[in-house]
């Protein structure tokens, strides 16, 4: 049986400690690793919102949603992209099928 892409949807919540510079280059790169694994079908940039409780000392967030339709092995990959990525602080990503 062939594998069918199913639809995805990743939040992210950046640190801004770092300045605007390393959120762009943080959003660009996910957007590219995205890209490059799946069919990007949406970028949603929320922008910096405060936290409900610090992470890392940090009060505020940048948030960003991506939603895309890929292979099913591509969203674990993802998740471990950004779980050892410096400059995420928080991030999960859901099957929306």
């Amino acid at each position: 049986m062939a594998k069918t892409n199913g639809n995805y949807e990743s939040m992210v919540v950046l640190s801004v400690k770092d300045g605007e510079e390393a959120v762009e280059a943080l959003v660009a790169k996910f957007r590219s690793l995205i890209e490059s694994n799946a069919e990007l079908t949406g970028v949603d940039e929320w922008g910096k919102r405060k936290l409900a409780y610090d992470i890392n000392y940090e009060s505020e967030g940048y948030y960003v949603i991506f939603t895309f339709s890929s292979k099913p092995d591509f969203p674990a990959e993802l998740t471990r992209v950004l779980n050892i990525t410096d400059g995420v602080l928080r991030s999960i990503v859901i099957s929306k099928d």
